[in-house]
């Protein structure tokens, strides 16, 4: 069964309970997008604006939240539920995938000498950047994985994509 074709909508998990590294890394990538333009948003935000690094780094993490939230929202609302029960589907689906994004990106950029404070035209700023979305990709990937085949997190949007 590892062998599943690569489809928009993410495979869901087995009868044995497990799940393909495929699945769980399309689930990731689509949990990180909107991590991503959240957290970008808010780096540059914050970086442009002067905030202090925390603040910044709140921003971040505040955005990712509500952008990973407003995608999963989106294609649960197109399967026709209501706006409750799509909230609650992101909530279940993304929660744990978007808190560990975060935690793992943001260390990641805090760590890395100077890139908080290297300013929005600076490499070091936009490498440590992008390099910490991958490490965020990479280690969320197995936990993504593990919930699915539980029927735990992107599992649960399953049953709500419009076909």
């Amino acid at each position: 069964m590892d062998h599943e074709p690569h489809t928009h909508h993410h495979p869901p998990a087995s009868a044995t309970g497990t799940t393909t590294w495929a699945a769980a890394a399309t689930a990731t990538l689509h949990c990180l997008t909107g991590c991503a333009i959240g957290e970008v948003l808010g780096m540059v935000i914050g970086t442009a604006a002067g905030l202090h690094n925390a603040a910044t780094v709140l921003l971040s993490v505040t955005l990712a939240f509500v952008f990973g939230y407003a995608l999963t929202m989106r294609g649960v609302l197109r399967a026709g539920v209501d706006l409750r029960t799509a909230l609650k589907v992101a909530l279940a689906a993304d929660t744990v995938s978007i808190a560990v994004m975060e935690v793992l990106d943001n260390t990641v950029i805090v760590a890395v000498p100077g890139a908080m404070d290297a300013g929005l035209g600076s490499l070091l700023f936009w490498g440590s950047l992008a390099g910490s979305l991958v490490v965020a990709f990479l280690l969320t990937t197995p936990l993504n994985r593990w919930m699915i085949s539980r029927g735990r997190g992107h599992a649960v949007v399953h049953r709500y994509h419009a076909h």
